[in-house]
């Protein structure tokens, strides 16, 4: 594997090979253009870099350290488990990063607004936080089972000073959230800006929230090679759109030796249409959302009803760069159900006292099925995206506890 071949990518129209560029009307295109030109100059600038590295540290509390779980990987018996703890970012999860990128770049443009939508809650709650900091309004679009799934989410972004939006056509899940964002930055782009919360979307958002999230893979990268003198075996972590695996894997695409692997939810089964979410697992080749990736179709050509226990991975399509590196073999993208996302988030809170985000506990779920493969000089790495406080609730009810 070449560096090029990667570092290089997306290309000036934001192709990542077949996938991605901007599928959009003519009259949202200057828009997009706009904001391309817009985060070149920023991200070159070296007070911008300054004061995004300066957040990170004393806002965030960047670097998030990696643990051993040692527990965890002795009941096991294989592979040692180790966490890059996303989990413990102000706001609780990964999203964070971007958020702040997306609100810096939004007050460098002059925007009147903020827009976005959510699905468990991760990105709306980091979003609000970062436009409190910038004082940026912020407008939230979030589907109706989501709203009542992620409560506790629901409620800090309304303390944070957020107009919620609560979107009740169609599943009332990601999918619908995204559509109703979407119409509402169309009323007027030049005033609006729609930070999209995944590596998803037309060009340039899939380029620029990777771009952001890569300070994940750069830490843990050298993290664990100064802590162990070598890289893990393995690196993995979960796949709805995709921005915490791209995060975390973009600094590792160059080893030949370092298996990457996004882990899908397969929900209530693969054999089972609209009760799974596994997008690159059973999807095609298709368009959604203004970009070309894998997409969930139905027998109409339409994307399908998804389902998954993570609020924030129930999506029909996936990040162009996941599907152009899942067609040339340097990701390999498995599965979780529901079931096993359940027992891994219990498994960890009671081995380690660690209680992750539901979408999280589909790449512990994995890592707990394969480690037992291995030996115990092998070593698996997992991004712990988030935390579970989000779901402590929802989890407790589904468990009688």
């Amino acid at each position: 594997m070449s560096t090029s071949r990667f570092a290089a990518m997306p290309d000036a129209q934001g192709f990542f090979g077949p996938y991605g560029g901007q599928f959009i009307p003519p009259a949202l295109k200057q828009a997009m253009d706009d904001i391309d030109r817009a985060y070149e100059e920023i991200r070159q600038r070296e007070d911008f870099q300054r004061e995004l590295a300066e957040l990170l540290a004393d806002y965030v509390g960047r670097p998030s350290p990696i643990f051993h779980a040692k527990r965890l990987s002795q009941q096991l018996g294989g592979a040692q488990i180790h966490l890059k703890r996303e989990d413990l970012n102000h706001t609780g999860a990964h999203k964070i990063n971007h958020c702040l990128g997306e609100a810096l770049l939004a007050r460098f443009m002059g925007k009147k607004k903020v827009i976005a939508e959510t699905g468990a809650g991760q990105h709306g709650v980091a979003l609000a936080t970062a436009c409190a900091m910038v004082g940026i309004p912020c407008e939230i679009h979030m589907g109706e089972v989501d709203v009542r799934k992620e409560h506790p989410n629901v409620t800090k972004m309304r303390i944070l000073g957020c107009k919620l939006v609560t979107v009740t056509r169609g599943a009332a899940t990601l999918k619908e959230a995204v559509d109703s964002a979407f119409e509402e930055y169309l009323n007027d782009p030049a005033n609006y800006f729609y930070a999209i919360g995944s590596v998803v979307g037309p060009h340039p958002f899939p380029k620029m929230v990777r771009d952001f999230q890569a300070i994940i893979g750069r830490e843990a990268r050298s993290q664990f090679q100064a802590k162990h003198a070598r890289l893990p075996d393995i690196v993995t972590a979960c796949v709805g759109g995709g921005s915490n695996a791209i995060g975390m894997f973009t600094a590792f695409l160059d080893d030949d030796g370092v298996q990457l692997v996004g882990v899908e939810p397969s929900g209530e089964g693969l054999d089972k249409p609209g009760r799974h979410s596994a997008t690159l697992t059973r999807g095609h080749p298709g368009q959604l959302h203004g970009m070309a990736c894998y997409v969930l179709e139905d027998a109409q050509g339409v994307p399908a009803a998804v389902h998954s226990i993570a609020s924030g991975l129930d999506y029909p399509g996936v990040g162009p760069q996941h599907s152009y590196l899942k067609d040339v073999g340097r990701v390999r993208y498995e599965t979780a159900s529901d079931q096993e996302t359940l027992d891994a988030f219990m498994t960890l809170s009671r081995v380690e006292g660690i209680i992750p985000a539901l979408e999280s506990a589909h790449a512990v779920a994995w890592a707990m099925r394969i480690a037992p493969t291995l030996t115990a000089d092998q070593h698996i790495l997992i991004n712990l995206s988030g935390r579970g406080d989000k779901d402590a609730d929802y989890v407790a009810e589904r468990l009688g506890l």
